[in-house]
């Protein structure tokens, strides 16, 4: 079956189109929050390689999880799993030469249920990774910050060095704020200690492998319309953003860990597939020959303030780096491989 799914045929395209890794060799990675949706594929990217000569350590809290997700490695002697909570202190002494804290959930309805769990896994997790990792002999750090860094803006592409407006008094706001704070943080130790840290924000990510807890509104698309419904949108669903297939997004922050310049931030997203949340509804019900349907509820429609979120890429594809997945058939690809998961 795994041949057969277009997702493990993306990442194996990744290294038939040139993906290099070598630099790895020997190293030992961390990658946290292993198993959400984008520490997942850079798990996975790594696994897959076929000159694979590093250490892998995954890390997340919930081992049974872990084993379901990453169940054709768990047996592999370079991958390692640690169960931790990063809004803990790291209890081992295993020195890693290249930490990726993709650690957050980027889930809504975490936002309103866990907003301090949100932030300690941002600000802490960076606090406690960077300490770690200066006491362990760390080559680089990556952070996984977040597009929404730039809260509101004017409608035009964002780059690295805009801010746009975020209510920080809000409960909503224990995301954009704290990946602003972990940002700084991050840059702080680089300024302070000589940490060596690369910064990057991803625009809206999608792809398989997500959780039946995960309310983001793709993954509630996906969800319905393989339970054979029609998508109900309960908002004009006019906010527009930059999407990303995951694997594409996995690619983007490799290259940014091996090329990125110091202290530097970097948007991660494809300027081709900026569309509307009802256009993203579209594109998937067609796929699966489904309706969107409309029930307009003007006050609890809308999950984020912001109305429109796009990124410049140039600075990224400075690096080298370039989609490859156009939406149509990152969607398709997406639809397909969480199909075979059911």
């Amino acid at each position: 079956m795994a041949e057969m799914n277009p997702y493990l045929q993306d990442i194996r395209s990744l290294f038939e189109a040139g993906l290099d890794l070598s630099a790895l060799k020997g190293c030992r990675i961390l990658i946290t929050g292993a198993t959400g949706l984008i520490g997942g594929c850079l798990t996975d990217v790594l696994m897959t390689s076929p000159h694979r000569d590093y250490q892998v350590y995954a890390l997340g809290r919930n081992e049974a999880r872990a084993r379901q997700r990453f169940g054709c490695y768990w047996e592999e002697p370079d991958f390692h799993f640690i169960r931790h909570d990063i809004s803990q202190p790291l209890a081992t002494d295993i020195p890693f030469d290249y930490i990726i804290h993709a650690a957050s959930n980027a889930s809504p309805n975490f936002f309103k249920e866990k907003p301090v769990e949100v932030v300690k896994s941002n600000i802490m997790g960076v606090e406690y990774l960077m300490d770690y990792g200066l006491a362990h002999g760390m080559k680089r750090m990556l952070f996984v910050s977040s597009g929404e860094v730039y809260g509101e803006g004017d409608g035009r592409p964002f780059t690295e060095t805009d801010s746009g407006y975020v209510d920080c008094a809000t409960p909503r706001a224990c995301y954009p704020s704290s990946k602003r704070a972990a940002e700084t943080l991050c840059v702080a130790y680089a300024a302070e200690y000589g940490a060596d840290v690369v910064i990057a924000r991803p625009c809206h990510t999608y792809g398989p492998y997500f959780t039946e807890s995960d309310n983001r509104v793709y993954a509630q698309f996906i969800r319905n319309l393989l339970d054979g419904k029609d998508l109900v949108l309960k908002s004009r669903g006019e906010q527009h953003r930059s999407w990303l297939y995951v694997v594409d997004a996995a690619c983007a922050l490799l290259t940014i860990l091996l090329k990125g310049a110091k202290g530097e931030a970097y948007n991660v997203a494809d300027a081709q597939s900026n569309i509307s949340i009802r256009e993203l509804a579209e594109l998937l019900a067609t796929a699966e020959k489904r309706q969107v349907v409309f029930d307009i509820d003007e006050a609890n429609g809308n999950t984020t303030p912001i109305t429109c979120a796009t990124f410049s890429t140039e600075k990224l594809t400075r690096l080298g780096w370039q989609p490859r997945t156009a939406i149509t058939e990152g969607l398709v690809h997406t639809l397909a491989a969480q199909r075979l998961l059911r």
